[in-house]
């Protein structure tokens, strides 16, 4: 079981551009197919159905949520949260309640429990965003990164983790266009002053 903060990235590093848009994300080609058992054996070792199959628990920040919702009800159907794991929104806000998403201000410590507790020996997926996977990673919370990343350039938007963090490599390949990585977190990365 890891709390695993998994995303795709732009090659200069934002996981939305600064509109919030991710179209840039849906227009570029992968090899696999986007949905597919865990274990077909085409599949690449870090593709995304592999590491859902899992995820117990589901957490994002509220603009992620957000963006989930606009986009699932732009052509006027009824929202509908996507996945049946028990989902967290962190937030200071009072959204209308969603099925099967919890809307939180608790703390991240105490919120960690509870998204442990449900994923019941699983994997604690952090959707979005970066500061959120941050908030994990200062209380160490956060155990691997797993990035998409895209070889497109946004110039600007939301960054991938806006934190000073030392990771480690553990996996790289390719999926058509996009290289995927996944990275254990080591800690803070010191700054020294020369």
């Amino acid at each position: 079981m890891a709390t695993i903060f998994c995303t795709a990235t732009s090659l200069d590093g934002y996981i939305a551009d600064d509109r919030e848009s991710l179209s840039w994300l849906f227009t570029t080609e992968s090899d696999a197919p986007e949905s597919a058992p865990e274990s077909a054996p085409e599949l690449p070792r870090l593709h995304f159905s592999r590491f859902f199959a899992g995820v117990g628990a589901i957490v994002c920040g509220y603009n992620t949520f957000d963006w989930v919702r606009r986009e699932l009800t732009a052509s006027g159907d009824p929202f509908v949260w996507p996945h049946e794991q028990p989902t967290w929104v962190v937030t200071h806000r009072d959204p209308d309640p969603t099925p099967g998403v919890t809307f939180t201000s608790s703390p991240i410590a105490d919120l960690q429990s509870e998204l442990v507790n449900a994923a019941d020996g699983k994997d604690v997926w952090i959707v979005g965003g970066g500061d959120l996977a941050g908030q994990f990673a200062d209380l160490g919370l956060l155990d691997q990164v797993w990035i998409h990343q895209c070889p497109v350039t946004l110039g600007a938007g939301r960054p991938l983790l806006p934190r000073r963090l030392r990771l480690h490599r553990r996996d790289v390949e390719t999926d058509g266009q996009f290289t995927a990585m996944l990275f254990d977190v080591v800690g803070p990365e010191p700054r020294t002053d020369s």
